[in-house]
């Protein structure tokens, strides 16, 4: 069993903890359990948060340079942590160092991204005690987003989120390496109230399963551009009460002619762009009507 006897004072690793954008997003209807099923197609970027984990005798501790981030029992680090020890037989502890770049209440996936950083890393440090089919099954059992994390580029999702299968080679090559900007609000938004939203407007706020998996079989059997597959179905009750959301992307359409959208359940939105696109007067744009201090940053798809 892993045990962390054998490492020496001051061993510890970084592992990258990226951010997701959901290119397509279908809501297809709540389950008995509560949880909504969907439909999704999620992409890892080159943008994320950076985790530290050294391995000492005893406990689970976390730090974070973000001041506004829960670093009690309930973070998904120390949630994670706790897992993976129990999972694994880890005898010992770790200190955990997070530096949050992923802003929080975005849709980006920031806190299960952090969580599947954690099982990765920890197995690494273990010697791999756990095998990916048993690390997917802590992560789903963490959140519905998780698992995604531990698989390296465009995936398809299903149920709630935890059945996650490799986006198929020819699809995934026309993602990879796309040049997109993010940029968010400064007010998050809620995922819970986002789905009670949902629900309170069932079934016309939910998209048919059919005919999720009819739009995203038929991008997949053809040749067509990334900005064909894009979908959100949450879209319609955040951009109700923000109104600063659709307000903002319809500008972006009409001047700079984006195709931009919210990713997950926002408030987070992003914009694919070409390669010989020059960000300057879009992100202008997108500080003229949400502020100075909205985050905005450039990334590529992994």
């Amino acid at each position: 069993m892993p045990d962390i006897s054998g490492f020496s004072a001051g061993v510890s690793i970084v592992v990258f903890s990226p951010a997701k954008l959901n290119l397509f997003l279908a809501i297809t209807g709540r389950r008995a359990d509560g949880f909504h099923d969907l439909v999704s197609v999620a992409a890892p970027v080159g943008f994320g948060d950076t985790l530290k984990i050294e391995p000492v005798a005893e406990g689970f501790s976390l730090r974070c340079d973000e001041p506004a981030l829960e670093i009690d029992e309930t973070n998904l680090v120390l949630r994670a942590a706790r897992a993976f020890a129990k999972a694994s037989g880890w005898t010992g502890g770790a200190n955990f160092t997070l530096e949050k770049r992923i802003p929080m209440g975005a849709g980006l996936g920031g806190g299960s991204s952090n969580a599947a950083a954690v099982l990765l890393g920890m197995n690494r440090l273990a010697g791999h005690p756990l095998d990916a089919a048993r690390l997917e099954e802590l992560a789903a059992q963490l959140g519905s987003d998780c698992v995604l994390f531990l698989r390296d580029g465009p995936v398809v999702m299903r149920g709630r989120g935890e059945c996650v299968e490799p986006l198929p080679p020819a699809a995934a090559a026309r993602l990879r390496g796309r040049r997109v900007l993010i940029f968010k609000p400064s007010f998050s938004i809620s995922t819970v109230w986002a789905y009670r939203q949902l629900a309170a407007g069932a079934p016309a706020s939910y998209l048919p399963a059919a005919e999720a998996e009819a739009r995203l079989a038929a991008w997949l059997a053809g040749d067509s551009t990334a900005e064909a597959l894009l979908l959100n179905t949450m879209e319609p009750p955040a951009f109700t009460k923000y109104l600063a959301l659709p307000v903002l992307l319809d500008v972006l359409r009409a001047r700079f002619g984006l195709a931009p959208r919210m990713s997950g359940s926002g408030s987070a939105c992003f914009a694919l762009l070409a390669e010989d696109a020059a960000i300057g007067e879009i992100t202008a744009c997108i500080r003229e009507h949400w502020g100075r201090d909205v985050f905005v940053v450039e990334t590529r798809f992994a």
